[in-house]
């Protein structure tokens, strides 16, 4: 083999080298987005957020209606003598009642809408804490379909450089046209790699977009880097009391069981019917007949009326049980979630400390080692000492290692984001 044409293929094969170890270059575009900015304008436009948003009007509605107090009640009545021969006797009676809730219903009403509120505003922000996590979660699987796509292109740039120095040592009869062949088909193998990796991100986007509640024909980029970790220092006691004291879920499970307390005592209080007291005002005309002359005698009358149903038959018990069984079925929902959430800390905890040592792996033994590995490869095929062959071989076990450790980086991510929604704490700081 001719010793000047290794030397143009190492030539040719130096920059290539280099570049497997920079980012390829990203197509400009205006104001990428970062994490938090796609978080925050999920928040405000996802549509099922929003949607939800809207039926705090809903509870609002609920609170004014306990605070009301029952309708006054018109009252009218007339009698007639007209058809059984008295017509010159007659009556007219025009009063109110009205109900009076007794035993502090309204105040025990007003008191429930308002623990309804509290309980929709914590399963709001729960909702919130969910989306956050499914956001975040969509975002890493566009920047991991981004960074694949940017490997796939480094591939690209390797075989084509390979190629043409597979050109030149073909019209230097050096190697076969067997070998270029052979890189041809690789070049277009990897050119196949991309088109399939860009419709992975096409379809990452395309979720990270609607849960992101983006009109149509908008497609901002986003912008981040899997390389930053953020160290974990909190102790799995630590995650396991932040999460018990921030889960929105939790706090919503406690109100709603202060609930099921409210509505016994409102149900007890129900036991004892309502006052109604009305007034009327009764005008009343009789005739009498003395010596066959005939007399009117009209008089007018005020009455009150007081009325109250007996409680002897109905106590409303049947009430105070429907009470009493949400009531325990809520407490034992809020026992069953409170288990549930230290599991859900204990599993995303050994998810990430796992992922942490896959990374370290990666880090300090596997990527070091096979860059290596490459570059003896690339080496010997300079000095022909292997063929294509073995090049090809390295080569793609190079790539796909780092494919490999991108998702590693995912992986991390990942964790971390699952960590976050299930202590529901940024874990960089603040209550989310």
């Amino acid at each position: 083999m001719g010793i000047s044409v290794f030397t143009r293929g190492a030539a040719l094969l130096v920059p290539v080298m280099v570049c497997l170890s920079s980012p390829a270059p990203q197509l400009a575009q205006a104001q990428p987005m970062a994490l938090q900015q796609v978080v925050t304008y999920s928040l405000q436009n996802n549509g099922d957020l929003r949607s939800f948003r809207e039926e705090k009007g809903i509870r609002d509605a609920g609170k004014t209606r306990a605070g009301l107090l029952p309708n006054p009640t018109l009252e009218l009545e007339g009698e007639t003598g007209a058809l059984t021969g008295s017509s010159a006797e007659n009556s007219v009676s025009i009063g109110v009642s009205q109900e009076f809730l007794l035993s502090g219903k309204r105040e025990k009403r007003l008191t429930l809408a308002e623990r309804e509120l509290e309980m929709y505003r914590l399963q709001l922000a729960d909702r919130e804490r969910m989306l956050r996590a499914e956001v975040k979660t969509a975002f890493y699987d566009v920047i991991l379909a981004q960074q694949r796509v940017s490997l796939a292109e480094r591939a690209i740039l390797l075989n084509r450089h390979l190629y043409e120095v597979a050109k030149e040592r073909l019209a230097a009869g050096d190697i076969p046209e067997l070998e270029l062949n052979l890189v041809r088909v690789e070049l277009a193998r990897s050119e196949g790699s991309r088109i399939s990796v860009a419709d992975m991100l096409y379809q990452s986007r395309a979720r990270l977009w609607a849960l992101m509640g983006l009109p149509a024909g908008e497609s901002p980029a986003v912008a981040g880097s899997p390389e930053s970790v953020v160290a974990m220092n909190r102790t799995l006691v630590d995650l396991k009391r932040l999460a018990q004291e921030n889960r929105p879920d939790l706090r919503a499970l406690e109100a709603e069981k202060g609930r099921g307390e409210l509505e016994i005592a409102l149900a007890r209080a129900e036991a004892l019917p309502n006052l109604t007291a009305g007034v009327a005002v009764t005008r009343e005309t009789t005739s009498l007949e003395i010596g066959g002359v005939e007399g009117r005698d009209t008089a007018y009358t005020i009455g009150v009326k007081l009325s109250i149903p007996i409680p002897v038959l109905d106590r409303n018990q049947a009430g105070i049980q429907e009470a009493r069984a949400r009531r325990n079925g809520t407490e034992s929902r809020l026992a069953a979630a409170g288990r549930t959430v230290d599991r859900e800390v204990e599993t995303a905890y050994a998810s990430l400390l796992n992922a942490d040592k896959v990374l370290s792996l990666y880090r300090i033994d596997i990527i070091p080692q096979f860059e290596e590995n490459l570059e003896l490869t690339r080496e010997a095929y300079r000095l022909g000492e292997v063929g294509i062959l073995p090049l090809f071989a390295e080569q793609g076990k190079f790539f796909e290692v780092n494919d490999s450790y991108l998702a590693a980086l995912h992986d991390r991510q990942l964790a971390l984001t699952k960590l976050e929604s299930a202590v529901a704490t940024d874990l960089t700081g603040g209550v989310q």
